[in-house]
Parts: structure tokens; sequence; C-alpha cells
């Protein structure tokens, strides 16, 4: 663990600015990763992630052992020469990817089998197959395999809590890279005494970092702060904490309000491939013919290189004539206005401004949910 500190610079109430330090680079949070599912950021390539300047990037386990394989990645340098980023990289444990897939897998104590749904071929998980996994992709932040259950179900939530801490004690035992930090993820559905369970239960083990999962898969968003207002006051102060798998701006707001430190997302470049433009007011349908001859950028107080290039009139021209192009520009714009977000979030709790900015920037903000927000 010594290569994986983490040092608070800055609070304001349960916000936190700091800095985790990885073999690949420092990590200033609170911080957005853009997801790369299959080892690359869907339309964006990594020089323009280096020119947005994404710390952070994510990228898939289940995805990446089904194709191109693990082994390979690793005969080829690990993911980092693999795709070309030499900047800190997580990996998910696959956990998620096997929630998502209902039908086609069988869970039991020891691990998960599944069917590939690349070509039908059947594949068994164990918290050791995944870690030797993540250990052959060489991820500076690596995850805990977990079981990731439906948020209503309180017995299954039971059962599933109890797998996830046993599988996690089975990942601490199998982990053998110095170089890799390993977080474990906090479980417990919408239940508060299984997240408080299961909070501390994550806060006696010898993780650099500790997760939060299980949360923005079907719940309320009032459900989701509170389970999460929960897990936080529970979780030790000097380890960062991690939300998984949540990307609009209010969320990243009120995630960083109650003391969130990582968030990872596919909804930037999913909503690019939708036609959506996300600012820091709301997102815009760029495929509106109310767009057609409009000559201003997307916002016109952004810096990307999108909309320094750019009008609304030629994206939803790109948008139309179905090229490519219009996903990397929305894609840029996008990443870029998370980026910001967070940068902006990390610069007022450092000032003492936090509290303010954010009670002016929730009251403004008007969201709109258009499509799923996990895997891409």
């Amino acid at each position: 663990m010594e290569n994986f500190t983490f040092d608070i610079i800055g609070r304001q109430g349960m916000a936190r600015a700091g800095v985790f330090h990885t073999p690949h680079g420092d990590i200033q949070t609170p911080i957005f990763a853009p997801v790369g599912t299959q080892a690359t950021i869907k339309a964006v390539t990594p020089a323009q992630l280096y020119e947005l300047d994404a710390n952070l990037v994510l990228s898939n386990t289940y995805h990446l052992y089904l194709r191109p394989g693990d082994e390979l990645v690793a005969a080829m340098g690990g993911l980092h020469r693999f795709m070309g980023w030499d900047r800190p990289i997580l990996t998910d444990s696959g956990g998620f990817q096997v929630f998502s897939l209902a039908a086609i897998r069988k869970v039991d104590d020891d691990g998960v089998t599944f069917k590939s749904q690349i070509d039908g071929s059947m594949h068994r998980f164990t918290p050791e197959k995944s870690i030797a996994i993540q250990e052959n992709l060489g991820a500076d932040i690596i995850m805990a395999f977990d079981e990731c259950a439906s948020p209503y179900d309180r017995a299954y939530n039971e059962r599933s809590m109890a797998r996830t801490h046993a599988w996690a004690d089975r990942c601490l035992q199998a982990k053998t890279r110095a170089d890799q930090a390993l977080f474990g993820i906090v479980q417990g559905g919408v239940f508060s005494d299984l997240r408080r369970e299961s909070a501390q239960w994550m806060a006696g083990k010898d993780f650099p970092g500790i997760a939060i999962g299980g949360l923005s898969v079907g719940e309320t968003k009032s459900e989701t702060w509170a389970m999460l207002e929960v897990v936080i006051a529970i979780l030790p102060e000097n380890k960062p904490r991690y939300l998984m798998g949540v990307g609009s701006p209010e969320d990243l707001v009120n995630g960083v309000l109650r003391g969130v430190d990582i968030f990872d997302c596919v909804l930037p470049t999913r909503l690019a491939r939708h036609h959506a433009a996300m600012t820091l007011t709301g997102r815009l349908n760029l495929s509106n013919a109310a767009y057609t001859q409009d000559p201003a950028p997307i916002d016109p107080e952004c810096t990307c290189y999108t909309c320094l290039h750019f009008s609304r009139a030629y994206l939803r021209h790109l948008i139309l004539a179905r090229e490519m192009l219009a996903a990397t520009l929305l894609s840029i714009h996008n990443i870029h206005t998370l980026l910001q977000l967070v940068r902006l979030m990390r610069s007022t709790i450092i000032s003492g401004n936090f509290d303010a900015f954010a009670h002016e920037f929730l009251a403004a903000y008007q969201g709109n949910e258009l499509v799923p927000e996990h895997e891409d």
C-alpha cells in the first residue's frame, strides 16, 4: 500500500479535496473517470483525452477477459501499453456485468458461472479468477469481486452481502501485485442496517480505498443519497471513496456534498451517441430542428475543442448525416463538461466556497435522464 497514499488538502462539510498517489501519477479528487469498457473511450482517442486532461479512465474486466483476453493484454505489455494510456487506470471486477446477465448466469458461494454473450461459451468467475484477470490487465486500481443484487429484495441482499464480504477476503488473499490498489465494495441494497454492516466490515479491512456499489441500479435518488450518507459516516477518513456508475452533473455535486471522491460513468459518451450535449445547466438534444441554423456553440462559456470551433447547426448536420464525427465532437464536449465540473468543485472546496457553489448549481440545474447510465 506504500504506493497508494491519500492526502486530504481541503474540506468543507463532508466534501473533500485530495490527492491519491498511484504508480502512474497522482489522482486529484474529486475526480470523474470516463469509461473505456473495451480498453477505449468510445469515439475519443487517447490524444484527445490528454488534451482534455483526463487523469483516470476505467476499463472492464469482464469484457476484456472475453475479448481479446487478459493473457493477450498481459503479453502485449499490460493495459496501459495496449491502449496507449500512461495515466492511472481503474478496472472493475466484472461483478456488475455478471449481475446484468441474470438470464444466462448462475451464482453460488464459490463464484459465478455464466454464458458469453459473444459466442455462447461457458465461463466461471471466482474472486481468485477476477483478481488474476485484473493482475494480467495491470490497472492501478482494481476492484474486489462482488455481487450487485437487486436493491429491494432484503433476503437476497442479506445473502449477497455476506457473499460479497467472503469474496472480498478471498480477493485480499489472492492479490499478489504491490503496484495495484485493491478496493473493497460496500453492498446492502436500500437497507440502512445492511449498508451500515457492510461499511463497517469493509472499513475494518486493509483496503487502500473503498467503493460504494449497488446504487444507481433502479432505486430512487432519495434512496441513493440516504444510503450514501449511511455508508460515508462509517468509512475511514484517510481512504478515497468511490461511488460506482454515477455520472450526471447533479449526481456528481450531490455525491461530493456527501463525501465522495471518485466517480465513473458511461453517460457522457453514451449521451453523445444519442445526440445529447451536457451543460452545467442541463442537456441539449442537438437533433432538434431548433438548432438547424443556430450559429452558437453548444455552450458559449465552454472552452472545449468542440465549442471553440463548431456551431450547433454544424453538429446537427453531422447527426442527420450520420457522420462519425458527431459522436467524437459531442463526447469531447461532454467529457470536458464533467471534468470541468469536478475541477470547479475541487477549487471551491479548497477556497471554502463549495457549499454556496453546490446550492446555486443544484437550484439552477435542469436534469433530464434520456438513456440508461450503466454499461457502454
